[in-house]
């Protein structure tokens, strides 16, 4: 009985992240290849765990407190047609540019960037905006570091304030290669950076967006544990920036969301994408801590 739930939670999972091309397929072809964190990384170990789902729903809501970055979404984006389609994008662009050789870097680095032009336009408040400039490529960089740190933190495991900071350097190698500016060095002044930053406030576009990270068209049994873990991500977010989102953490969120990390960890294991990584560069590792990968076709 365990193992069919088991499956049936790993389908319904990795599910919502199959509406795009998958990461690292051909990662094989890269022998000895390091990528840009490398197998000795904080990175590898904390984007590895099952509390990124958190910190990525934390970084969304985070990033639609700047009126200029909400916009842009709000203007071009499809998210509200193709969430899932979007929602696995994102994926594929971490997963790669994390876990890749240095050609599947520059592959999802190079699709952002596409992505990313053309949008441009002028937010609520009359400001223009464009996604490619440094500043704002910052905001929505600086946010998803900090999300993901995070949330490992509150839910994962312990770095060290040296660990937690390693893993601040090795993603601004990303932020860099996006055009990104500023980027901070340290996990302090990250957070510092975020909670202080002069641009945020509420607008349209951000309410647009809450409403929908509220109730996104998912199917209902991915809702209940999607509403456990958006809660949770609540909780950790700094009060100015909760404050400017409207949001307000529910009684009991991070007790709930703690119970299903920890059951998620114990059924999905550590990230395929991790242990893909491993082998390509050769490095012995245990297989305890990844899952079979017959579960997610059984």
């Amino acid at each position: 009985m365990f193992h069919l739930v088991r499956s049936r939670v790993i389908n319904s999972v990795s599910g919502m992240f199959a509406h795009a091309d998958m990461p690292l397929r051909h990662t094989g072809n890269f022998p000895g290849d390091p990528g840009l964190c490398g197998p000795e990384s904080v990175s590898w170990r904390v984007i590895g765990d099952v509390s990124v789902f958190v910190g990525g729903i934390r970084a969304l809501l985070i990033q639609a407190a700047h009126p200029e970055v909400v916009a842009g979404v709000d203007d071009h984006s499809r998210y509200r047609d193709d969430p899932l389609g979007r929602l696995s994008r994102t994926s594929f662009y971490v997963t790669s540019a994390t876990y890749g050789a240095m050609p599947e870097v520059a592959e999802a680095i190079d699709l952002v960037k596409s992505a990313h032009q053309g949008v441009s336009g002028t937010s609520h408040r009359g400001q223009a905006y464009s996604a490619s400039t440094p500043e704002l490529a910052a905001w929505v960089h600086n946010t998803l570091t900090d999300s993901f740190l995070e949330a490992y933190q509150r839910f994962g495991g312990r770095l060290t304030a040296a660990e937690a900071d390693q893993f601040v350097v090795e993603q601004m190698k990303v932020g860099e290669i996006l055009g990104a500016s500023p980027l901070p060095a340290t996990a302090p002044e990250l957070r510092a950076w975020i909670s202080g930053h002069p641009a945020l406030a509420s607008s349209p576009g951000m309410r647009d967006a809450i409403r929908f990270l509220r109730k996104p068209p998912i199917s209902a049994a991915q809702r209940a544990g999607y509403q456990v873990l958006m809660n949770g991500a609540i909780t950790t977010i700094p009060r100015r920036l909760t404050t400017v989102l409207g949001l307000t953490a529910t009684p009991g969120a991070r007790v709930a969301a703690t119970a299903m990390i920890l059951g998620l960890r114990r059924v999905m294991m550590n990230s395929p994408a991790w242990q893909a990584a491993l082998e390509r560069c050769d490095v012995a590792y245990d297989p305890r801590l990844f899952r079979d990968k017959r579960e997610e076709a059984a």
